[in-house]
């Protein structure tokens, strides 16, 4: 942790050396999220519920799943430009130094703009909160907090993977955003609203079924099952880290250097 510091405290010198460029980019990235917040205000407009789900409701959906991302691309961008790092030689290096190759990594490139985000996501977030109706207590706060942690975890899983791909394609595979972004955007709403088969790939596949749709029932009291599974089931999203981190080290093993 205390070499990671030292990285953040790199690029956070970096950023404010440019402050108004940061700013702009920051409210720049702030902007897409609340696009999409108006486009989900407009649509509940026109049809007020869909499939039952008040616009409050969805908008824990909503704001958690974007907090979640905003965290993960902060910290986790470091994997986007993994390809350049192996094309260019720069993994050489990292695999001859005394620490994790993770960690070195995820250090290259901190994308502190992403701020903008964050805050939105925050500010949405606390105003669904209140607004919703969940009677709260322990257990469902339990349930909110583990939702965020979830969603990151899986995010960062799939930054993760995009950069293992590199090992055996040396260039990054474009279709990996359908999973990040593209999940970003489906799991703004309760994935029972699309056809089966987009729930059951969220669920057994990329698992954001486990910080979207299950506890989100738990919340709101619409589950029809073991509440402990619904409550917890965010946790199950740490599992993730299994698959991808095996998928990360099998690439490490395939991986020949550059001869640079």
């Amino acid at each position: 942790m205390k070499l990671y510091m030292k990285y953040f405290s790199i690029h956070l010198h970096s950023a404010m050396e440019y402050r108004t460029s940061f700013v702009i980019t920051a409210i720049g990235q702030g902007l897409t999220t609340l696009f999409s917040f108006l486009s989900m205000y407009f649509l509940f407009q026109r049809f007020g519920s869909i499939k039952g789900y008040t616009f409050n409701e969805v908008l824990l959906c909503f704001s958690t799943i974007f907090m979640s991302f905003a965290i993960a691309e902060c910290f986790g961008r470091g994997f986007d430009s993994f390809s350049s790092i192996i094309s260019n030689g720069q993994f050489d290096r990292i695999m001859v130094r005394p620490q994790n190759e993770i960690l070195q990594i995820i250090g290259t490139k901190i994308e502190l703009s992403r701020v903008g985000r964050l805050v939105q996501g925050i500010i949405i977030f606390f105003y669904a909160v209140f607004t919703c109706g969940v009677k709260w207590d322990l257990e469902k706060i339990t349930t909110l907090i583990l939702m965020v942690i979830g969603g990151v975890c899986i995010f960062f899983c799939l930054f993760m993977i995009y950069a293992s791909i590199c090992f055996f394609t040396i260039e990054g595979l474009e279709f990996m955003n359908i999973f990040t972004d593209g999940g970003k955007e489906i799991a703004q709403y309760p994935l029972d609203i699309y056809k089966k088969w987009v729930l059951r790939f969220f669920t057994f596949f990329v698992p954001l079924a486990f910080v979207n749709y299950y506890p989100f029932l738990f919340l709101i009291s619409k589950y029809d099952g073991n509440k402990l599974f619904y409550m917890l089931s965010p946790i199950f999203s740490f599992l993730f880290i299994i698959p991808t981190y095996i998928f990360w080290k099998t690439g490490v093993k395939h991986y020949k250097s550059t001869g640079s």
